[in-house]
């Protein structure tokens, strides 16, 4: 079996793909979402599954940043204000966890902020602001149903696994979000590395 090369070749492919949502993510989406967590007290972060994880380390993030963050589930998390705003992480914006939590927040007050690759659904039509990411991705009505979806018919169409560049893409995105956020508040690393752990 002739394997030289192909992981690789596949990190190019996913590279490429990564570039090409990147051209189409929306300035004003951006903005808006900027803005959103610069005017919020809290920001509170939250996915399902592989996407859960990319919400921590954005999550982490913040919090080098010097902004308060909180991820959703962790005993540690406050009650929710109106003056904070949550993050949602879901690529089909219908994760049942995810999406009755989000409008249990909008229900309190807080903002809703969604990073998706489907606005038309239901976290997208009470979110004050969203992200569209990789929008032709595999129509799945709940991310935590994908894998099993994917070997129940034995399924692997695309080259990176399930939402895998949804969350490769989430994942990039936010930190580049947070370089954004670094500019704009006037951040240096320095002021980032004070935050970071010293008990591990």
């Amino acid at each position: 079996m002739d394997t030289k090369g192909r992981v690789q070749d596949m990190m190019r492919l996913m590279a490429s793909k990564v570039r090409t949502i990147a051209d189409m993510i929306e300035d004003d989406e951006v903005e808006s979402f900027i803005r959103e967590i610069l005017a919020s007290e809290r920001v509170y972060v939250m996915g399902a599954g592989r996407s859960g994880l990319v919400a921590k380390a954005f999550a982490m993030r913040l919090m080098h940043l010097g902004l308060r963050s909180y991820v959703v589930g962790e005993t540690i998390t406050p009650a929710i204000e109106p003056s904070d705003m949550i993050i949602a992480f879901s690529g089909s914006g219908n994760t049942k966890t995810v999406a009755d939590i989000s409008e249990t927040a909008k229900e309190i007050g807080a903002k809703v902020g969604l990073i998706t690759s489907n606005k038309d659904s239901r976290i997208g039509k009470i979110a004050d602001s969203i992200v569209v990411i990789e929008s032709q991705r595999d129509a799945v009505t709940d991310d935590s149903h994908e894998y099993e979806i994917r070997q129940m018919m034995g399924e692997h169409k695309s080259f990176a696994p399930l939402g895998t560049i949804f969350e490769t893409t989430a994942m990039i995105f936010s930190d580049a979000l947070v370089s954004r956020l670094m500019e704009i508040t006037a951040t240096d690393e320095g002021e980032l590395k004070k935050r970071h752990t010293n008990i591990e």
